[in-house]
């Protein structure tokens, strides 16, 4: 356990959820302290943690926020498979052999259907279960003892086409996709809306990055879950290995890569309405000790799929209207900078079951390359203009400005909450 200093301004209420090692995540409520900032000293566990906090925007900013999406138009999240998967399939170079040891993540030589659940993502956008699994096993004869385990002989004799074949030829609802929503894009920059610029500000504020940083991040993403929406859990960024780039700094930084990644640093999560049922933010791994990802499908019931087992997963948090709920998607690489992933932070939108659901998220773009992140920095400063800032570039290594990402609560942290691996957030409930 590490310990955090938490400040409270003005008359509102913070709850931090731990993402482990805290029992059934219970909300710890903090104490309002009025206008006059004071601190205590808090345990917190070693990982991540959720911070919830109520009234961060106002209902007429709530309303104002739908209002503009639905004047700007909503586009479906997730599109509904082509025919062109077998086709597309196909153009994939990779052997039998490469496939079954992809897919073996024990290495025992045997495929378990979880392991197989873990890899099927990417299939045709299908989010597949336990039971799709078995059909496709029957329709293509891949499991002839019946068992649900692929012995790697029995993989041998598979021709992998009818696997496409089968997948191409199935017919798939909406809701039979990973993600059922609907959304659109708003401005915050310079000359947007006086409340985008105002949440903006506010988002600085709550995250204490530095404002080139927040200001050169994305939009701001607005999402409509009509009765019967979800997104499985999730992660809302990837890991950065040689073979990713940044999608932000990768045309600036003006290398080539096989993949690409969003680098959202920080999530911070807005309910512009109140849900009549369902609908929470639902964090599956919450409080585990350790992670594995194999454990999430234990029994047939993967803890991932939000359109059945929301209510097994350890923290859920109920949409309010104005709540924002705030968290890291990476780790800190223990010197003030971002680090590996955080798998801690696997999240899901649960199934509306009565309603509607409005939710806005404004994530933070940074590059876990310095170099990268402080060469995207600059071009964004030179395309508006900035000639006084780029005779003074922005400095990674200072600990004195505002400059590193994630510190280790030094003074200009005074009112963070830092957490053991390095993390340190500022959790100010704030006026605009």
């Amino acid at each position: 356990h590490g310990t955090f200093e938490m400040v409270i301004c003005s008359d509102m209420h913070v709850f931090v959820h731990s993402f482990v090692h805290c029992g059934i995540c219970e909300r710890t409520p903090a104490t309002s302290m009025g206008s006059n900032c004071n601190s205590s000293s808090v345990s917190v566990p070693a990982h991540t943690f959720a911070a919830e906090i109520p009234d961060f925007l106002t209902e007429e900013e709530c309303k104002l926020i739908v209002h503009l999406a639905k004047l700007k138009g909503l586009q479906k999240s997730q599109i509904l498979p082509t025919e062109d998967y077998e086709e597309a399939m196909e153009m994939i170079e990779i052997s039998q052999m490469d496939i079954f040891n992809l897919l073996d993540h024990n290495q025992d030589g045997q495929l378990q259907l979880k392991e197989v659940l873990t890899h099927t993502r990417l299939g045709n956008g299908r989010w597949m279960t336990p039971e799709n699994i078995r059909e496709m096993y029957t329709a293509v004869k891949a499991d002839p003892d019946g068992n649900g385990v692929l012995s790697l002989e029995e993989f041998k004799q598979l021709n992998i086409r009818d696997f496409h074949k089968y997948m191409g030829s199935q017919k798939v609802k909406m809701s039979d996709l990973v993600r059922n929503s609907q959304h659109t894009w708003l401005y915050q920059g310079e000359g947007a809306h006086q409340v985008m610029r105002a949440i903006r500000q506010r988002v600085m504020r709550l995250t204490r990055l530095p404002p080139e940083i927040v200001e050169h991040s994305e939009p701001l993403q607005v999402v409509r879950y009509d009765q019967g929406g979800h997104y499985h859990a999730h992660m809302d960024s990837g890991p950065v290995f040689p073979e990713t780039a940044c999608s932000h700094t990768k045309l600036v930084a003006n290398e080539s890569a096989p993949f690409e990644t969003s680098c959202r640093y920080v999530t911070v999560l807005f309910y512009l309405n109140n849900v009549t049922g369902g609908g929470e933010t639902v964090f599956p791994i919450a409080d585990n000790r350790t992670y594995e990802e194999m454990s999430l499908i234990q029994n047939d019931i993967d803890l991932r799929d939000t359109r059945k087992n929301c209510d097994k997963g350890n923290l859920r948090v109920k949409p309010q209207q104005g709540t924002a709920v705030f968290w890291y998607n990476y780790l800190s690489d223990g010197e003030g900078w971002v680090g590996e992933l955080d798998d801690f932070a696997l999240h899901g939108g649960c199934l509306v079951t009565q309603g509607t659901k409005w939710i806005a998220n404004n994530w933070i773009n940074v590059d876990p390359n310095r170099r990268r992140q402080q060469q995207f920095q600059q071009e964004m400063e030179r395309f508006a203009g900035s000639e006084a800032d780029m005779a003074q570039p922005w400095e990674l290594e200072s600990s004195r400005r505002p400059g590193r990402v994630r510190d280790w609560c030094d003074k200009w942290w005074a009112a963070a909450l830092c957490v053991h691996r390095g993390p340190c957030v500022t959790v100010l409930t704030l006026q605009s």
